[in-house]
Protein backbone atom coordinates (compact mmCIF):
# COMPACT_ATOMS: atom_id res chain seq x y z
CA UNK A 1 0.00 0.00 0.00
CA UNK A 2 1.24 3.37 -0.43
CA UNK A 3 0.95 5.66 2.43
CA UNK A 4 0.47 8.78 0.70
CA UNK A 5 -3.10 7.37 -0.71
CA UNK A 6 -6.28 6.97 0.76
CA UNK A 7 -7.38 3.65 1.04
CA UNK A 8 -10.83 2.69 0.06
CA UNK A 9 -11.96 -1.51 0.86
CA UNK A 10 -14.71 -1.95 -0.96
CA UNK A 11 -16.67 -5.46 -3.05
CA UNK A 12 -17.50 -5.19 -6.91
CA UNK A 13 -22.00 -5.50 -5.54
CA UNK A 14 -21.13 -2.79 -3.45
CA UNK A 15 -23.65 0.50 -4.72
CA UNK A 16 -22.45 2.70 -2.12
CA UNK A 17 -18.31 2.05 -3.05
CA UNK A 18 -18.93 2.97 -6.61
CA UNK A 19 -20.63 5.89 -5.66
CA UNK A 20 -18.28 6.59 -3.46
CA UNK A 21 -15.55 6.22 -6.27
CA UNK A 22 -17.26 8.08 -8.81
CA UNK A 23 -17.88 10.76 -6.50
CA UNK A 24 -14.12 10.69 -5.11
CA UNK A 25 -12.88 10.77 -9.29
CA UNK A 26 -15.21 13.57 -9.55
CA UNK A 27 -13.32 15.50 -7.06
CA UNK A 28 -9.93 14.47 -8.25
CA UNK A 29 -9.45 13.04 -5.06
CA UNK A 30 -6.47 9.75 -5.33
CA UNK A 31 -7.49 6.20 -3.67
CA UNK A 32 -6.76 2.95 -3.98
CA UNK A 33 -9.29 0.30 -4.21
CA UNK A 34 -9.06 -3.36 -2.18
CA UNK A 35 -12.11 -5.63 -2.55
CA UNK A 36 -11.99 -7.37 0.91
CA UNK A 37 -13.69 -10.56 -1.04
CA UNK A 38 -10.00 -10.94 -2.76
CA UNK A 39 -7.78 -10.48 0.21
CA UNK A 40 -8.60 -12.11 3.44
CA UNK A 41 -6.17 -9.82 4.79
CA UNK A 42 -7.76 -6.81 3.85
CA UNK A 43 -11.64 -8.00 5.15
CA UNK A 44 -9.74 -8.65 8.62
CA UNK A 45 -8.67 -4.80 8.39
CA UNK A 46 -11.61 -3.85 7.93
CA UNK A 47 -13.58 -5.79 10.51
CA UNK A 48 -10.88 -4.44 13.00
CA UNK A 49 -12.26 -1.01 12.22
CA UNK A 50 -15.90 -2.11 12.25
CA UNK A 51 -16.43 -4.24 15.17
CA UNK A 52 -16.23 -7.54 13.69
CA UNK A 53 -18.37 -6.33 10.84
CA UNK A 54 -17.54 -6.68 7.48
CA UNK A 55 -18.67 -2.55 6.34
CA UNK A 56 -17.74 -1.01 3.29
CA UNK A 57 -16.94 1.20 2.14
CA UNK A 58 -14.34 1.51 4.98
CA UNK A 59 -11.77 4.33 4.07
CA UNK A 60 -8.43 4.20 5.53
CA UNK A 61 -6.50 7.63 5.07
CA UNK A 62 -2.64 7.43 5.42
CA UNK A 63 -2.26 8.78 9.00
CA UNK A 64 -4.49 5.54 9.86
CA UNK A 65 -7.33 6.80 10.63
CA UNK A 66 -10.70 5.24 9.19
CA UNK A 67 -14.33 6.13 8.23
CA UNK A 68 -16.91 3.84 7.72
CA UNK A 69 -19.15 4.51 4.66
CA UNK A 70 -18.19 8.40 4.45
CA UNK A 71 -19.78 11.05 2.77
CA UNK A 72 -17.77 13.20 0.32
CA UNK A 73 -17.94 15.95 2.23
CA UNK A 74 -16.49 13.63 5.18
CA UNK A 75 -13.65 12.48 3.47
CA UNK A 76 -12.59 15.81 2.50
CA UNK A 77 -12.85 16.81 6.09
CA UNK A 78 -10.83 13.89 7.23
CA UNK A 79 -8.23 15.20 4.27
CA UNK A 80 -7.83 18.58 4.76
CA UNK A 81 -7.46 18.14 9.16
Amino acid sequence: MSSNLVTMYSTVWCGYCRRLKDQMDREGIAYQVIDIEDDPNAADIVMAVNGGNQTVPTIVFPDGSALTNPSLAQIKQQLAA
